[in-house]
Protein backbone atom coordinates (compact mmCIF):
# COMPACT_ATOMS: atom_id res chain seq x y z
CA UNK A 1 0.00 0.00 0.00
CA UNK A 2 1.03 3.59 -0.51
CA UNK A 3 2.11 5.78 2.10
CA UNK A 4 -0.49 3.81 3.74
CA UNK A 5 -1.65 5.51 7.01
CA UNK A 6 -1.44 8.97 5.20
CA UNK A 7 -3.13 7.78 2.63
CA UNK A 8 -5.99 6.66 4.69
CA UNK A 9 -6.09 10.10 6.68
CA UNK A 10 -5.99 11.84 2.77
CA UNK A 11 -9.16 9.81 1.39
CA UNK A 12 -10.99 10.14 4.68
CA UNK A 13 -10.47 13.80 4.97
CA UNK A 14 -11.13 15.62 1.40
CA UNK A 15 -9.76 18.49 3.03
CA UNK A 16 -6.11 16.62 3.39
CA UNK A 17 -5.64 15.58 -0.42
CA UNK A 18 -3.01 17.25 -1.96
CA UNK A 19 -1.69 18.46 1.03
CA UNK A 20 1.57 17.14 3.00
CA UNK A 21 0.52 14.68 5.71
CA UNK A 22 2.38 13.68 8.69
CA UNK A 23 1.12 11.02 10.83
CA UNK A 24 2.94 11.37 13.82
CA UNK A 25 2.14 12.65 17.85
CA UNK A 26 3.88 15.62 18.31
CA UNK A 27 6.55 15.79 20.94
CA UNK A 28 10.23 16.04 21.46
CA UNK A 29 10.55 12.31 20.79
CA UNK A 30 8.18 11.78 18.99
CA UNK A 31 9.57 9.74 15.42
CA UNK A 32 6.87 9.97 12.09
CA UNK A 33 4.96 6.98 11.34
CA UNK A 34 4.14 7.60 7.71
CA UNK A 35 4.48 10.45 5.13
CA UNK A 36 2.20 11.55 2.43
CA UNK A 37 3.81 11.82 -1.03
CA UNK A 38 3.54 15.70 -0.88
CA UNK A 39 5.14 15.20 2.77
CA UNK A 40 8.03 12.65 0.81
CA UNK A 41 9.03 15.97 -1.75
CA UNK A 42 10.31 17.78 1.74
CA UNK A 43 12.66 14.84 2.08
CA UNK A 44 9.91 13.85 4.97
CA UNK A 45 10.36 9.75 6.08
CA UNK A 46 9.35 7.17 8.05
CA UNK A 47 10.71 6.45 11.61
CA UNK A 48 12.45 10.36 11.14
CA UNK A 49 11.73 12.25 14.45
CA UNK A 50 8.83 14.09 13.89
CA UNK A 51 10.86 17.29 15.21
CA UNK A 52 13.23 17.03 12.14
CA UNK A 53 9.71 16.81 10.05
CA UNK A 54 8.94 19.57 11.40
CA UNK A 55 12.06 21.80 9.99
CA UNK A 56 11.65 20.27 7.07
CA UNK A 57 8.14 20.74 6.04
CA UNK A 58 6.58 23.65 8.41
CA UNK A 59 3.33 23.57 6.12
CA UNK A 60 3.10 19.51 6.70
CA UNK A 61 -0.50 18.81 8.72
CA UNK A 62 0.48 16.46 11.64
CA UNK A 63 -1.83 13.58 12.57
CA UNK A 64 -2.06 11.15 15.49
CA UNK A 65 -1.88 8.04 14.17
CA UNK A 66 -5.16 5.84 14.19
CA UNK A 67 -3.98 2.33 14.51
CA UNK A 68 -7.89 0.75 15.12
CA UNK A 69 -9.04 2.62 11.75
CA UNK A 70 -5.92 1.17 9.88
CA UNK A 71 -6.37 -2.39 10.76
CA UNK A 72 -9.78 -2.20 9.72
CA UNK A 73 -8.29 -0.77 6.27
CA UNK A 74 -6.22 -3.44 6.60
CA UNK A 75 -8.68 -6.66 6.55
CA UNK A 76 -10.04 -5.05 3.96
CA UNK A 77 -7.14 -5.24 1.36
CA UNK A 78 -6.76 -8.68 3.01
CA UNK A 79 -10.45 -9.97 1.86
CA UNK A 80 -9.16 -8.57 -1.42
CA UNK A 81 -6.24 -10.37 -1.60
CA UNK A 82 -7.95 -14.18 -0.32
CA UNK A 83 -10.16 -13.87 -3.40
CA UNK A 84 -7.27 -14.43 -5.70
CA UNK A 85 -4.79 -16.80 -3.81
CA UNK A 86 -5.11 -18.40 -0.06
CA UNK A 87 -1.61 -18.34 0.22
CA UNK A 88 -0.86 -15.18 1.86
CA UNK A 89 1.84 -13.99 4.11
CA UNK A 90 1.20 -10.66 6.26
CA UNK A 91 4.61 -8.52 6.77
CA UNK A 92 2.96 -5.36 8.26
CA UNK A 93 0.01 -3.93 7.90
CA UNK A 94 0.38 -2.56 4.65
CA UNK A 95 2.39 -4.84 2.92
CA UNK A 96 1.88 -9.09 1.71
CA UNK A 97 3.69 -11.88 -0.11
CA UNK A 98 1.24 -13.61 -2.27
CA UNK A 99 2.05 -16.68 -3.65
CA UNK A 100 -0.80 -16.75 -7.32
CA UNK A 101 1.30 -19.71 -8.83
CA UNK A 102 -2.60 -21.09 -8.38
CA UNK A 103 -4.98 -18.76 -8.49
CA UNK A 104 -8.65 -18.71 -7.01
CA UNK A 105 -9.94 -16.18 -10.48
CA UNK A 106 -8.51 -18.56 -13.09
CA UNK A 107 -6.18 -15.81 -14.74
CA UNK A 108 -3.45 -16.76 -17.07
CA UNK A 109 -0.58 -14.76 -15.51
CA UNK A 110 0.93 -13.11 -12.25
CA UNK A 111 0.52 -9.81 -13.77
CA UNK A 112 -3.19 -9.99 -14.44
CA UNK A 113 -3.71 -11.02 -10.59
CA UNK A 114 -1.68 -8.24 -9.61
CA UNK A 115 -3.38 -5.70 -11.86
CA UNK A 116 -6.80 -7.07 -11.16
CA UNK A 117 -5.77 -6.78 -6.87
CA UNK A 118 -4.84 -3.43 -7.61
CA UNK A 119 -8.01 -2.43 -9.88
CA UNK A 120 -10.22 -3.70 -6.91
CA UNK A 121 -8.06 -1.75 -3.88
CA UNK A 122 -9.22 1.78 -5.88
CA UNK A 123 -12.25 0.75 -6.94
CA UNK A 124 -13.50 -0.39 -3.52
CA UNK A 125 -11.18 1.30 -0.90
CA UNK A 126 -10.50 4.39 -2.76
CA UNK A 127 -6.52 4.10 -2.25
CA UNK A 128 -3.57 2.47 -4.15
CA UNK A 129 -1.07 -0.13 -3.93
CA UNK A 130 1.81 -1.14 -5.91
CA UNK A 131 2.99 -4.87 -6.65
CA UNK A 132 5.84 -6.25 -7.94
CA UNK A 133 6.22 -9.48 -10.13
CA UNK A 134 8.37 -12.32 -9.84
CA UNK A 135 9.94 -15.88 -9.70
CA UNK A 136 10.13 -15.10 -6.18
CA UNK A 137 9.85 -13.36 -2.69
CA UNK A 138 12.81 -11.40 -2.65
CA UNK A 139 12.59 -10.02 -6.29
CA UNK A 140 9.44 -9.71 -5.75
CA UNK A 141 9.61 -7.34 -2.56
CA UNK A 142 12.47 -5.17 -4.69
CA UNK A 143 9.95 -5.16 -7.61
CA UNK A 144 7.34 -3.67 -6.08
CA UNK A 145 9.43 -0.75 -4.61
CA UNK A 146 10.29 0.20 -8.38
CA UNK A 147 7.83 2.16 -9.24
CA UNK A 148 6.37 3.77 -6.35
CA UNK A 149 3.62 5.01 -6.00
CA UNK A 150 0.95 3.39 -7.82
CA UNK A 151 3.13 1.33 -9.89
CA UNK A 152 3.33 -2.13 -11.05
CA UNK A 153 6.77 -3.74 -12.31
CA UNK A 154 7.32 -7.37 -13.62
CA UNK A 155 10.68 -9.16 -13.29
CA UNK A 156 10.40 -11.61 -15.97
CA UNK A 157 12.50 -15.19 -14.94
CA UNK A 158 14.34 -14.24 -18.13
CA UNK A 159 15.40 -11.26 -17.11
CA UNK A 160 16.42 -11.95 -13.63
CA UNK A 161 20.37 -11.52 -14.78
CA UNK A 162 20.01 -8.68 -17.22
CA UNK A 163 18.51 -6.56 -13.40
CA UNK A 164 20.37 -7.64 -10.69
CA UNK A 165 24.16 -7.29 -11.67
CA UNK A 166 23.56 -2.89 -11.67
CA UNK A 167 21.52 -2.83 -8.11
CA UNK A 168 23.77 -1.30 -5.72
CA UNK A 169 24.14 -4.27 -2.80
CA UNK A 170 21.93 -2.00 -0.03
CA UNK A 171 19.01 -3.21 -2.46
CA UNK A 172 19.66 -6.23 -1.06
CA UNK A 173 17.10 -7.64 2.10
CA UNK A 174 19.44 -7.61 4.91
CA UNK A 175 22.53 -5.61 4.05
CA UNK A 176 22.32 -2.39 6.04
CA UNK A 177 25.05 0.21 6.86
CA UNK A 178 27.36 -2.25 8.18
CA UNK A 179 27.51 -5.00 5.89
CA UNK A 180 27.28 -2.16 3.06
CA UNK A 181 30.10 -0.29 4.59
CA UNK A 182 32.37 -3.65 5.01
CA UNK A 183 31.48 -4.43 1.58
CA UNK A 184 32.54 -0.89 -0.07
CA UNK A 185 36.04 -1.38 1.47
CA UNK A 186 36.37 -4.19 -0.63
CA UNK A 187 35.84 -2.31 -3.88
CA UNK A 188 32.12 -3.84 -3.98
CA UNK A 189 28.81 -1.28 -4.56
CA UNK A 190 26.66 -3.86 -6.81
CA UNK A 191 25.21 -6.97 -7.08
CA UNK A 192 27.67 -7.46 -9.97
CA UNK A 193 30.51 -6.50 -8.01
CA UNK A 194 29.27 -9.19 -5.24
CA UNK A 195 29.09 -11.67 -7.82
CA UNK A 196 33.12 -11.67 -8.06
CA UNK A 197 33.54 -12.91 -4.69
CA UNK A 198 32.97 -16.47 -4.56
CA UNK A 199 30.66 -18.02 -1.71
CA UNK A 200 33.44 -19.01 0.75
CA UNK A 201 34.63 -15.97 0.72
CA UNK A 202 31.34 -14.31 1.78
CA UNK A 203 31.02 -17.02 4.42
CA UNK A 204 34.40 -16.06 5.92
CA UNK A 205 33.84 -12.41 5.75
CA UNK A 206 29.99 -13.19 7.16
CA UNK A 207 29.05 -16.48 8.63
CA UNK A 208 25.86 -17.93 7.46
CA UNK A 209 24.33 -14.67 6.17
CA UNK A 210 27.56 -14.94 3.59
CA UNK A 211 25.53 -18.05 1.95
CA UNK A 212 22.38 -15.79 1.59
CA UNK A 213 24.22 -13.06 -0.05
CA UNK A 214 25.95 -15.70 -2.96
CA UNK A 215 22.18 -16.81 -3.70
CA UNK A 216 20.92 -13.22 -3.41
CA UNK A 217 22.96 -11.78 -5.91
CA UNK A 218 21.81 -14.57 -8.25
CA UNK A 219 18.44 -14.08 -7.50
CA UNK A 220 17.73 -17.22 -5.52
CA UNK A 221 15.35 -17.87 -3.08
CA UNK A 222 13.83 -20.80 -2.04
CA UNK A 223 11.58 -19.38 0.59
CA UNK A 224 7.89 -20.24 0.45
CA UNK A 225 5.04 -17.91 0.76
CA UNK A 226 3.81 -18.64 4.91
CA UNK A 227 0.33 -18.16 5.24
CA UNK A 228 -0.51 -17.76 9.09
CA UNK A 229 2.86 -17.67 9.98
CA UNK A 230 2.88 -18.52 14.20
CA UNK A 231 3.97 -15.75 16.09
CA UNK A 232 7.51 -15.81 17.37
CA UNK A 233 7.81 -12.41 19.49
CA UNK A 234 5.35 -10.24 21.23
CA UNK A 235 6.89 -6.82 22.22
CA UNK A 236 5.86 -3.05 23.64
CA UNK A 237 8.07 -0.02 23.81
CA UNK A 238 7.99 3.56 24.63
CA UNK A 239 9.95 6.44 24.09
CA UNK A 240 10.26 8.90 27.55
CA UNK A 241 9.56 12.55 27.18
CA UNK A 242 12.63 12.83 29.05
CA UNK A 243 15.68 10.72 29.68
CA UNK A 244 15.26 8.68 33.00
CA UNK A 245 17.45 6.76 35.68
CA UNK A 246 17.67 3.16 35.82
CA UNK A 247 15.48 3.37 39.07
CA UNK A 248 12.67 5.37 37.53
CA UNK A 249 12.21 3.28 34.53
CA UNK A 250 9.88 0.98 36.90
CA UNK A 251 6.48 2.65 35.71
CA UNK A 252 7.04 2.28 32.31
CA UNK A 253 8.15 -0.94 32.49
CA UNK A 254 5.06 -2.18 34.51
CA UNK A 255 2.82 -0.79 31.71
CA UNK A 256 4.24 -1.79 28.94
CA UNK A 257 4.54 -5.71 30.90
CA UNK A 258 0.52 -5.32 31.39
CA UNK A 259 0.19 -4.36 27.44
CA UNK A 260 2.36 -7.54 26.26
CA UNK A 261 1.03 -10.23 28.71
CA UNK A 262 -2.62 -8.99 27.78
CA UNK A 263 -1.30 -9.87 23.91
CA UNK A 264 0.03 -12.87 24.71
CA UNK A 265 -3.02 -13.89 26.61
CA UNK A 266 -5.03 -13.89 23.23
CA UNK A 267 -2.02 -16.20 21.32
CA UNK A 268 -3.01 -19.99 21.36
CA UNK A 269 1.09 -20.76 21.59
CA UNK A 270 3.28 -19.99 24.89
CA UNK A 271 6.00 -17.97 25.15
CA UNK A 272 9.31 -19.12 27.00
CA UNK A 273 11.48 -16.07 26.91
CA UNK A 274 11.06 -12.97 29.02
CA UNK A 275 12.54 -9.69 27.64
CA UNK A 276 13.93 -6.29 28.60
CA UNK A 277 15.23 -3.86 25.96
CA UNK A 278 16.82 -0.60 26.74
CA UNK A 279 17.94 2.70 24.92
CA UNK A 280 20.40 4.86 26.57
CA UNK A 281 20.03 8.51 26.19
CA UNK A 282 23.66 7.44 23.58
CA UNK A 283 21.12 5.93 21.64
CA UNK A 284 22.95 2.63 22.74
CA UNK A 285 20.45 -0.46 22.73
CA UNK A 286 20.93 -2.70 25.30
CA UNK A 287 19.00 -6.46 25.78
CA UNK A 288 18.92 -8.79 27.98
CA UNK A 289 16.22 -11.95 28.64
CA UNK A 290 16.03 -14.96 30.30
CA UNK A 291 14.04 -18.19 29.97
CA UNK A 292 12.71 -19.30 32.87
CA UNK A 293 12.34 -23.42 33.81
CA UNK A 294 8.88 -22.47 35.00
CA UNK A 295 7.27 -19.64 33.23
CA UNK A 296 4.88 -16.56 34.75
CA UNK A 297 1.70 -17.75 36.38
CA UNK A 298 -0.06 -14.18 36.50
CA UNK A 299 1.30 -11.01 34.81
CA UNK A 300 2.44 -9.09 38.25
CA UNK A 301 4.91 -12.28 38.47
CA UNK A 302 5.91 -11.48 35.17
CA UNK A 303 6.15 -8.03 35.67
CA UNK A 304 8.67 -8.47 38.41
CA UNK A 305 10.60 -10.69 36.82
CA UNK A 306 11.06 -8.46 33.81
CA UNK A 307 12.03 -5.54 36.54
CA UNK A 308 14.59 -7.95 38.05
CA UNK A 309 16.23 -7.81 34.73
CA UNK A 310 17.35 -4.63 35.52
CA UNK A 311 19.81 -5.80 37.76
CA UNK A 312 21.95 -7.45 34.60
CA UNK A 313 22.61 -3.77 33.53
CA UNK A 314 25.81 -2.43 34.72
CA UNK A 315 25.75 1.19 33.55
CA UNK A 316 26.08 3.46 36.42
CA UNK A 317 23.55 5.10 38.82
CA UNK A 318 23.63 7.91 36.61
CA UNK A 319 23.20 7.02 33.33
CA UNK A 320 20.05 7.40 32.08
CA UNK A 321 17.84 5.95 29.31
CA UNK A 322 15.54 7.32 26.60
CA UNK A 323 13.32 3.91 25.72
CA UNK A 324 12.08 0.74 27.62
CA UNK A 325 10.73 -2.37 25.54
CA UNK A 326 9.13 -5.40 26.94
CA UNK A 327 8.84 -8.30 25.08
CA UNK A 328 7.94 -12.16 25.26
CA UNK A 329 9.72 -14.55 22.54
CA UNK A 330 10.20 -18.12 22.05
CA UNK A 331 6.28 -18.82 21.39
CA UNK A 332 5.69 -22.83 21.04
CA UNK A 333 2.10 -25.02 20.81
CA UNK A 334 1.74 -26.34 24.21
CA UNK A 335 0.45 -29.45 22.65
CA UNK A 336 2.56 -30.57 20.22
CA UNK A 337 5.55 -28.87 21.88
CA UNK A 338 7.19 -27.96 18.53
CA UNK A 339 9.25 -24.79 18.06
CA UNK A 340 7.93 -24.54 14.52
CA UNK A 341 5.30 -26.27 12.73
CA UNK A 342 5.86 -27.87 9.25
CA UNK A 343 5.23 -25.68 6.34
CA UNK A 344 2.47 -27.46 3.93
CA UNK A 345 4.01 -28.47 0.60
CA UNK A 346 2.49 -26.21 -2.46
CA UNK A 347 -0.06 -28.15 -4.43
CA UNK A 348 0.88 -28.37 -8.50
CA UNK A 349 -0.68 -25.95 -10.49
CA UNK A 350 -3.16 -27.73 -13.19
CA UNK A 351 -1.09 -25.80 -15.86
CA UNK A 352 1.92 -23.72 -15.55
CA UNK A 353 1.49 -20.43 -14.95
CA UNK A 354 2.55 -17.94 -17.38
CA UNK A 355 4.93 -14.68 -17.02
CA UNK A 356 3.88 -11.19 -18.86
CA UNK A 357 5.85 -8.30 -19.29
CA UNK A 358 3.51 -5.08 -17.79
CA UNK A 359 1.81 -3.57 -20.71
Amino acid sequence: MDAFYASVEQRDDPRLRGRPVVVAWRGPRSVVCAASYEARRYGVRSAMPALRAERLCPAAVFLPPDFARYRAVSRQTREIFSRHTGLIEPLSLDEAYLDVTVNLTGLPTATRVARAIRQQIRDELQLTASAGVAPNKFLAKIASDWRKPDGLFVITPDKVEAFLPPLPVARLPGVGAVTEKKLAELGVTTVGGLRMLTAAQLEELFGRFGRRLYELARGQDSSPVVPNRPTQSISAEDTFTEDLLLAETEAAIRRLGEKVWLAARREPRQPRTLMLKLKTSEFKILTRSMTPAEFPATASEFIERVLALRERVHLGPRQRFRLAGVGLANFFDPLSRSRRAPVPPFPEPAQPLLFEDED
